[in-house]
């Protein structure tokens, strides 16, 4: 085979999810699909804003973020809780994403979060970086 032609039994790995804004779109009328660092960020999203007993029979599902807007912010161990909530709900629900480095910024001013994740992707060189914010309504 010569060097540089593509082996034709490899095939690339492809991630895809669903888009759950479930708006078609508008020419073909299909649902739009996210694809490999797209998907994955949603799946890490979507798993640590889960707070523990949200998901039927799974009740350690979950980063159980949201939990923590109600911790007392003057806590200097609260940013360590919420990393370690993050990295084990990653490390243990969402296989396609290895954890690198997460941060955590708490304002208590006005009773929100900034959750900075930055992960490698299985089988991808380049990380990813993600960032939530989190605010309490109430």
């Amino acid at each position: 085979m010569p060097s540089g032609a593509l082996n034709p039994l490899l095939k690339e790995v492809v991630f895809s999810d669903v888009n759950v804004s479930f708006t078609p779109h508008p020419v073909t009328g299909k649902l739009p699909v996210l694809k490999n660092a797209d998907a994955v960020k949603r799946a890490v999203r979507n798993l640590i804003l889960t707070n523990y007993g949200e998901r039927p029979y799974e009740p350690l599902y979950g980063g159980n973020v949201r939990a923590a807007l109600f911790e007392n912010t003057d806590d200097p161990l609260l940013d360590a809780l919420i990393r370690a909530r993050i990295e084990t709900a990653i490390e243990n629900h969402e296989p396609r994403a290895k954890v690198d480095r997460v941060l955590v910024d708490v304002k208590p001013d006005s009773n929100a979060l900034v959750i900075r994740i930055r992960f490698t992707i299985v089988n991808e060189r380049f990380p990813v970086d993600l960032e939530v914010a989190i605010e309490r309504v109430r």
